[in-house]
């Protein structure tokens, strides 16, 4: 289905998820929501529960794919592994995402963080399980190292941070794809939550209590990149024209 009619459908069926949280940082909704309304109606993935290890995962990710001081490459990173969350064609928690072969920085998992980092890159991952998002990374599920060049004509960049180039693929006829809901967990009563209401399940939901959750900080903002790298042929900004 064509991006123009895939994506109003999707924009009717995200509306009763977001609300008014499509704008700036795209804080998710936190509202309950039912195994019918989500699950059946809206086919919103249902994840795993993060964990702490999931936690570690999505850190080291956002550490070694980006330039380990830049909170605004960090959590560009990180929305890349929460749309791949998102998405049916990916694992199903974190760390399955992180995991996957041939996809992220060798090492990742294993290398060591330097000690001094880690509060930094703690806190842009919380950010990111509260519901924060990168606004210009959008829903783009990959990104390469900045100034590479590829021959491919199918890539649709979006957006330039931490070092890295974000891009949507179009389709061979040139659509980008529909915007899928965000992913959901399920309580232990049987509803489905988004993924920031549910705490991490070996840990003790620090916002129960009625704690503030965590707020983006001030971080300069992106530098766009549209038609700035992009190779002839490649559509120069977000639409459901097909490429030229």
């Amino acid at each position: 289905m064509p991006r123009n009619q895939s994506s109003l459908i999707s924009s009717l069926i995200l509306v009763g998820l977001t609300g008014s949280g499509l704008g700036g940082c795209g804080v998710l909704p936190t509202g309950d929501m039912t195994t019918g309304s989500i699950a059946t109606k809206q086919a919103a993935k249902v994840v795993q529960t993060p964990t702490r290890a999931d936690r570690e995962c999505l850190a080291r990710a956002m550490y070694f794919e980006s330039n380990r001081t830049d909170e605004d490459g960090m959590l560009a990173v990180g929305t890349v592994v929460m749309n791949r969350l998102d998405n049916p064609k990916y694992p199903g928690s974190v760390c399955e995402v992180v995991g996957q072969k041939r996809q992220f920085a060798d090492g990742v998992l294993s290398k060591p963080v330097r000690e001094q980092d880690r509060p930094r890159i703690e806190k842009v991952a919380d950010l990111i399980l509260a519901g924060e998002r990168h606004k210009d990374v959008g829903a783009a599920l990959h990104f390469h190292t900045a100034g590479y060049r590829f021959p491919y004509t199918n890539m649709h960049y979006v957006a330039q941070a931490g070092g890295n180039q974000f891009y949507e693929k179009t389709d061979r006829d040139g659509y980008l794809p529909a915007i899928l809901p965000h992913a959901v967990v399920q309580t232990a009563s049987g509803k489905l939550v988004p993924i920031q209401m549910a705490g991490l399940s070996d840990a003790p939901d620090a916002f129960a209590t009625g704690a503030p959750r965590p707020r983006m900080p001030s971080i300069q903002a992106t530098q766009v990149a549209y038609g700035l790298t992009l190779p002839q042929g490649v559509p120069t900004r977000y639409s459901s024209a097909p490429a030229q």
